[in-house]
């Protein structure tokens, strides 16, 4: 009696005909789609019940949800290559991918552990309040400091991943030690950036500039709008964006308007007569800053600054909370009172002085006949 040809034995057939590395890698890729099943139906259990949980661990579960994938891709793939017969180089090959990703996931880690700590450290400081400085000092560490950690971890992490293949070995340790690899040319790309990582670790550290501060940079009047790894942002006064490079602010000069307060004074000037009542035009500009909303209570003053020949120069102080402040309350002042000195004095404007000689025409050298007279 013939056996019986089942589909078993078909499939047995089938399979034989084909080289001998299809059978360990189909394993291989059936593990790695229910490593995928399984990762997508369990982090969908965990995201419900964590909806509306707030904790580090739930943000840190709930962004850590790519890079697990990739973990269990990995368990997937060593515990079918130990159930299988792949030749040495596919073995070979799949350890070496192996080690990157782990490599790849400790960097990814790093970088979702260290942006989940700073956004939880930023809640606690906001920018918007009347007195921020702290919160600016603060914020301005944190970010840059966050900064200078993505920027390690992406260069340990590269040079980490470059150091496991043979023939660019050595690019990887020129990318840890890029200061002094002066013949290679990784190690002359990353001195920028390095140069720029120690930069912005001194402006946490020192705080020269801080987020919002105003800065007269370039001749130009603005706030501190962002500070990245490589430059900053100042935001102009109207609404133009000025691209510094970091190490500007250590190695040029420029204005810090709130390095300590925002507090600040302003001036304004006027050029009159010398017949103009000083005392009595003081008593005008006080009054007048003293009843502006924009005024701090702290400084008001008019003084002679300056005379030349023709006018008397008088300079008004005054103080406000910030610079915008200041700003809108000087062109209050200087608007009322030219309004007030040309109602009240409008002969101690600036004027242009002359004397005008009269003299008999008929005693001139040369004068008419005096029969005509």
């Amino acid at each position: 009696m013939e056996p019986v040809y089942t589909a078993l034995d078909r499939i047995d057939d089938v399979l034989g005909g084909l080289p001998a590395f299809v059978e360990p890698l189909t394993i291989v890729a059936l593990a790695i789609a229910l490593a995928l099943l399984i990762h997508g139906l369990a982090f969908r259990i965990i995201l419900r019940r964590l909806r509306g949980v707030e904790s580090l661990w739930a943000r840190f579960l709930t962004r850590a949800r790519r890079p697990l994938r990739l973990v269990s891709i990995l368990v997937a793939i060593g515990l079918s290559v130990q159930a299988t017969r792949l030749p040495p180089q596919v073995v070979g090959f799949l350890e070496h991918g192996a080690l990157i990703a782990i490599i790849v996931l400790v960097g990814w880690f790093v970088l979702i552990a260290s942006d989940i700590l700073a956004a939880r450290a930023m809640r606690t400081h906001r920018l918007d309040e009347a007195d921020n400085l702290m919160a600016r000092k603060y914020l301005t560490q944190l970010r840059i400091l966050k900064r200078a950690v993505t920027i390690v971890t992406v260069i340990l992490t590269a040079g980490a991943v470059l150091i496991t293949f043979e023939g660019v070995r050595e690019y990887g340790v020129s990318l840890f030690a890029s200061a002094g690899a002066a013949g290679l040319v990784l190690g002359f790309a990353a001195r920028p950036v390095l140069a720029n990582l120690i930069a912005g670790i001194q402006i946490a550290l020192t705080q020269p500039i801080r987020l919002e501060d105003v800065v007269i940079v370039e001749g130009e009047w603005g706030w501190i709008e962002e500070i990245y790894a490589t430059y900053v942002v100042v935001r102009i006064w109207d609404w133009r964006r000025l691209v510094v490079p970091l190490s500007y602010f250590i190695e040029k000069p420029f204005q810090n308007w709130t390095r300590e307060s925002a507090s600040i004074m302003g001036s304004v000037f006027w050029y009159v007569d010398y017949t103009m009542p000083v005392e009595e035009m003081r008593q005008v500009v006080e009054r007048t800053i003293a009843d502006s909303p924009h005024w701090d209570g702290q400084v008001k003053v008019l003084q002679v600054v300056d005379t030349d020949k023709d006018t008397m120069h008088l300079r008004a102080l005054m103080s406000s909370k910030d610079s915008p402040t200041n700003w809108n309350l000087r062109c209050e002042v200087r608007e009322k009172v030219l309004a007030w000195l040309q109602e009240a004095h409008p002969e101690s404007l600036p004027r242009l002085r002359g004397e005008v000689a009269m003299r008999d025409p008929w005693a001139m050298d040369g004068g008419p006949d005096p029969a005509a007279r």
